[in-house]
C-alpha cells in the first residue's frame, strides 16, 4: 500500500435536498469521493446545516478545497448563504463559493446545456425552465404555499382521504390501513402529527403507499396520482412557455415521485397533450453532477442569473 500523500482538494460540490444531502469532493488529480448526509430542514436556518456538512467533509479531507458549489432546497438568498459560509473559520481555505437553488443543479444534472424543463419531485417539488435567453422557476414554494404534486402534497392528500373515509365524507380506501400502522388511533393522529418535529417528512412518507395502492387499483390512490401528475405537467408546461422554449424542447422528470409508473405516464400524457413534440429524455446525470457543473458555467449562460458567485478578498 502506497504512503504517498493524497492530492489537494480542489472542489467540494453539495447537492442539498430535503431527503438527503449528497456531497462530492474532487481532488486536483481528478479523483473523487462521494458521501451522503441527512437532508436539510427547510423550516430552519440553512446556514448552520450547510456549514456543518461542509466542515465535516473538510475535516475528513484534511484541507479545504479551493472551490465549493452548492445547490440547496429552500434557498432564498444565495449570496447571503455563500457569504455566510465564507465567514466560517473552518472554511477559511475556501477561495470561491457558488450557491444556488437546487432546481438549478437538478436541471444541469438532468439536461446539461439543453433547452427545456426539469421537474424535480421528491419531498418538495420545483421546476426549472431554460430557453435561449432566459430561465424561470415554477413552484418550489414550500409545503405551505406550493410544492403541488410533491411527495408531501401526495402524502397530505392521502391523509386527507383517510380521514374523510373515517368520518364518512369520502370513499373507503386501502390507504387507511397504512396510516393506522403509524397511528392506530386515527382520532388522535392529527395531534401527534402536529407535535412532530419531522412532520413534513412523515407526511411525505405516505406518497410511496399511494403509488403502491394505485398500482393495485385503489380508486382513491389512483385519483391522487392523476391529480399529482396534472400538477407536475402544469408546472413543466408553464416553464416552457415562459422561457419561449422550442417546440421540441427536452423535458426531464426526476425524483422519487416519478418512481410511480402511474404518475410518470400520466405526466407524460398531460405534457404531450399540449406539446406533442416535447422530448422526454433520461437524465444525463444527477443533482450532484449538476453541482459540479455549476463551477464552470460561462458568464452568458441563461442560468447565470440564478446563482451567487463569491470569491474571497
Amino acid at each position: 500500500m502506497s504512503d504517498a500523500p493524497q492530492s489537494a482538494p480542489e472542489l467540494l460540490a453539495i447537492d442539498a435536498g430535503q431527503t438527503g444531502i449528497k456531497v462530492r469532493l474532487r481532488r486536483a488529480d481528478g479523483s473523487t469521493h462521494d458521501d451522503v448526509f441527512s437532508g436539510v430542514l427547510t423550516d430552519r436556518p440553512l446556514l448552520g446545516q450547510l456549514a456543518e456538512v461542509a466542515e465535516s467533509v473538510v475535516r475528513s479531507a484534511g484541507a479545504a478545497p479551493h472551490t465549493m458549489t452548492l445547490g440547496v432546497s429552500g434557498l432564498t438568498d444565495a449570496r447571503v448563504e455563500a457569504e455566510g459560509l465564507m465567514q466560517r473559520p473552518a472554511l477559511a481555505g475556501v477561495q470561491r463559493i457558488v450557491a444556488t437553488h437546487d432546481s438549478v443543479t437538478s436541471f444541469l444534472g438532468v439536461l446539461g446545456d439543453q433547452y427545456g424543463s426539469v421537474v424535480a419531485a421528491g419531498t418538495g417539488v420545483v421546476t426549472l425552465g431554460v430557453g435561449p435567453q432566459h430561465s424561470t422557476r415554477v413552484d418550489g414554494w414550500g409545503y405551505i404555499m406550493g410544492d403541488a404534486g410533491s411527495g408531501y402534497w401526495i402524502g397530505r392528500a392521502a391523509l386527507d382521504a383517510v380521514m374523510r373515509a373515517y368520518d364518512g365524507r369520502g370513499p373507503v380506501t386501502a390507504l387507511t390501513a397504512s396510516v393506522q400502522e403509524r397511528w392506530p388511533d386515527l382520532e388522535s393522529a392529527y395531534t401527534q402529527l402536529q407535535a412532530s418535529h419531522d412532520r413534513v417528512r412523515t407526511v411525505a412518507s405516505f406518497a410511496a403507499k399511494v403509488a403502491e395502492f394505485a398500482g393495485t387499483g385503489d380508486a382513491v390512490a389512483v385519483r391522487i396520482c392523476q391529480e399529482a401528475a396534472r400538477e407536475l405537467a402544469l408546472a413543466a408546461l408553464a416553464s416552457l412557455r415562459v422561457v419561449d422554449a422550442p417546440a421540441d424542447a427536452a423535458v426531464g422528470a426526476v425524483g422519487g415521485v416519478f418512481g410511480s409508473d402511474a404518475i410518470r405516464s400520466a405526466f407524460i400524457d398531460a405534457v404531450r397533450a399540449e406539446r406533442s413534440d416535447a422530448r422526454f429524455v433520461p437524465p444525463i446525470g444527477s443533482g450532484i453532477d449538476g453541482a459540479v457543473a455549476l463551477a464552470d458555467l460561462g458568464p452568458n449562460h441563461p442560468l447565470r442569473e440564478r446563482f451567487a458567485d463569491v470569491t474571497r478578498g
